[in-house]
């Protein structure tokens, strides 16, 4: 018997690599000889570059690079093994790790000032280190700047109508009246860049990055209208310079409209996290001949139809009618939508009048009871047909 496992991370408590790992144990407590493929997962969010390094026993990169709003911080990313599947040094960064939501308290939140320059200098240093392929994940930004900042880094000057250069943040797009690309690093020509997210989100309008993530990063309803006016302004100026207008593009509404301003300047291609991550790991390859596929995450809700981890997954299998089986770490009462949608059963580790923090401290062990009970169920179930 065949059993893959290809959950992601349960946030807040257990990486995608501790959740596979868990519930291969329980499994193995019932089905010992089985073979067992291990393939933790992602979205593109957060865990992707730890997933990735995991995976393709690939090379973890530290150092210090500048927060969204200025301060030094520690961060890192990825550079891919040789059992990735892409055949060309290829590195993969989370926006989260250098302009991220989590460095920044509640009460200095702001996305009118941040930047996601940070990212930028994680980007610089991976072309320096003669990376030909960039996978950036989108998720968890405390930035609304479409990207201006990580552009910023690598060379772009945007400029206002005195020739100075802007100052750093979202707001400050509104003030834009040029852009020069000519001191950009030259090395951004020989790289390829591909962004993962798992939004479906334009930059503008009442869908787009300011309205929907504004508020999340510290904007109120006036600070929102104003971004979105800034980022209007920022696509018209590009689409001046000669561009191709991105702005109703799927998803380049993602981290405060990064996927906009890579797409613009770096002819960055955007799809769903999920698939960048199954094409990188070889998941489509590995999940032929399975007798039942386990994937996961930290709560199981319908938002978890829109490119999450486990639904990828769930569409994958079912192109082989492989039963998929999903456990998080707590169900929503709309998850019953995903029983339409590929995946066969639905379980919960969480056990009933327990405090939050509790749960999440005990994840690992309620993770591996529940793992082993599917299994003895699955072990039963066809003596019972």
């Amino acid at each position: 018997m065949k059993i893959v496992i290809a959950p992601d991370s349960f946030k807040e408590s257990l990486t995608a690599v501790e959740v596979a790992n868990e519930i291969e144990k329980g499994f193995k407590s019932v089905f010992p000889h089985a073979h067992y493929i291990n393939q933790p997962i992602a979205d593109g969010g957060e865990g992707t570059v730890d997933t990735l390094i995991a995976s393709t026993k690939g090379e973890k990169i530290t150092l210090t690079v500048t927060n969204p709003l200025g301060d030094a911080v520690q961060a890192y990313y990825g550079i891919l093994g040789h059992s990735s599947a892409s055949k060309v040094k290829t590195a993969v960064i989370e926006v989260a790790k250098a302009s991220g939501l989590d460095l920044i308290p509640n009460t200095l939140r702001d996305p009118q000032i941040t930047s996601s320059i940070g990212t930028g200098e994680l980007i610089l240093d991976a072309l320096n280190r003669g990376i030909k392929h960039i996978i950036l994940g989108l998720g968890g930004s405390a930035t609304n700047d479409a990207g201006a900042g990580i552009l910023s880094a690598l060379g772009v000057r945007f400029l206002d109508k005195n020739k100075q250069r802007l100052k750093p943040g979202g707001i400050h797009l509104q003030a834009l009246d040029s852009i020069d690309t000519t001191q950009i690093h030259p090395l951004v020509q020989t790289c390829q860049f591909e962004l993962a997210c798992d939004v479906t989100n334009p930059l503008c309008g009442p869908t787009g990055a300011s309205q929907i993530f504004g508020p999340q990063k510290g904007a109120n309803s006036h600070t929102v209208n104003r971004l979105d006016k800034a980022l209007a302004h920022f696509a018209d100026v590009w689409v001046k310079t000669g561009k191709e207008d991105h702005r109703d593009k799927a998803g380049v509404g993602a981290a405060g409209g990064i996927g906009f301003g890579l797409m613009s300047l770096l002819q960055a291609t955007i799809q769903p996290g999920i698939d960048l991550v199954i094409e990188t790991t070889g998941l489509d390859k590995k999940i032929i001949g399975a007798d039942l596929v386990i994937t996961g995450e930290g709560c199981l809700d319908s938002q978890t139809l829109n490119g999450k981890a486990p639904i990828g997954v769930a569409r994958l299998a079912n192109q082989h009618h492989i039963p998929v089986i999903a456990i998080g770490g707590c169900i929503s009462k709309d998850a019953q939508v995903l029983l339409d949608n590929g995946i066969t059963a639905l379980f919960s580790i969480t056990p009933k009048n327990l405090p939050l923090t509790t749960l999440f401290k005990q994840a690992r062990p309620h993770l591996f009871d529940c793992s082993r009970n599917i299994a003895a169920l699955y072990n039963i179930a066809p003596k019972s047909q």
